[in-house]
């Protein structure tokens, strides 16, 4: 009897405890890497640290499933990979560790946060209706940045500010298309494989752009806080914290799993503040939470078209 209550213990833990640590570590470790990005462009150029860390972590990948002789994508699934390749990572991921080079670690989080309104925004121009509350949350939203633009101001005279507001701004623009070729043509294969091979993918579209455009500088010349930089972001937010996310989505229920959103970008502004001496103001703060509130209006909306 002792051993069937310990067995329905552990199971519980399993199917419940394991998610929703996953999604704990999903929620911090992804704020994270938003300070180790802004520290690594600090001595490097944005695209070539994002070509760097998504060729190693796709290297690690696709070299594990190759030792497991796992199956290759087949026919349609290897045009949805390479879609999510370009659109997730060689467009989203390589525009915001670009555009952080121009802003505090914690704007950018903020920023990168939105993209629920564009996938709102996207559905509408495709013919789907506006629910009330997507449209109340967008308002909310747009407030919230608002106010956390008060102690800004300055910098939008900056060319250099209002740069990285707009690559910022694109890479959540083609995270939302990303999600929504996801949910339209998701292959039956092997997320964590595909992930890999959209890293890797994803590394050869940087490195042809980066070398034709002559940004990068010699390997020997990146210093050692950018390679600490990499190394962060390539074990803990490409491949453990990857690994927790997808986890988290195959055993959570949507709304739930989806927390991390909200939490990612606090993580980041306390953390930048802590340690980077990034400003953080009241009205931040409260822009913050306000922006955070409309966000969570926007993906209820959502969630309930799902349904």
């Amino acid at each position: 009897m002792r051993a069937k209550i310990q067995h329905a213990v552990s199971e519980k833990i399993n199917t419940i405890g394991l998610p929703i640590l996953a999604l704990c570590w999903v929620s911090f470790f992804w704020g994270t890497t938003w300070l180790a990005s802004k520290e690594g462009v600090k001595h490097m150029p944005g695209l070539q640290l994002a070509n760097i860390r998504q060729f190693l972590a796709g290297i690690l990948y696709v070299g594990y499933f190759l030792l497991k002789k796992e199956p290759w994508p087949k026919g349609k699934q290897w045009r949805t990979i390479l879609v999510l390749a370009f659109l997730n990572f060689a467009c989203s991921n390589g525009l915001s560790t670009w555009g952080v080079k121009y802003m505090s670690s914690g704007l950018g989080a903020i920023i990168s946060a939105i993209f629920p309104i564009w996938i709102i925004i996207i559905n509408f121009f495709n013919g789907q209706r506006v629910a009330r509350m997507a449209l109340l949350g967008i308002l909310i939203s747009f407030g919230g940045i608002c106010i956390i633009f008060i102690d800004y101001i300055a910098d939008f005279l900056k060319p250099e500010f209002q740069f990285g507001i707009i690559l910022m701004t694109a890479s959540t623009v083609t995270w939302a298309f990303g999600i929504l070729q996801t949910k339209k043509k998701a292959a039956s294969f092997n997320p964590y494989f595909s992930l890999g091979l959209q890293m890797l993918l994803s590394s050869i579209f940087l490195f042809g752009i980066t070398e034709a455009t002559g940004i990068n500088i010699p390997l020997s010349e990146i210093p050692t806080a950018s390679w600490w930089s990499i190394g962060y972001l390539v074990v803990v937010g490409s491949v453990l914290t990857f690994i927790a996310f997808i986890y988290t989505l195959q055993h959570l229920p949507t709304e739930i799993s989806s927390i991390y959103v909200y939490i990612n970008p606090i993580v980041a502004m306390v953390l930048g503040s802590l340690l980077f001496g990034e400003t953080l103001t009241q009205a931040i703060a409260i822009g913050a939470v306000v922006t955070l509130m409309g966000l969570y209006l926007v993906n209820k909306s959502i969630r309930k078209i799902k349904k």
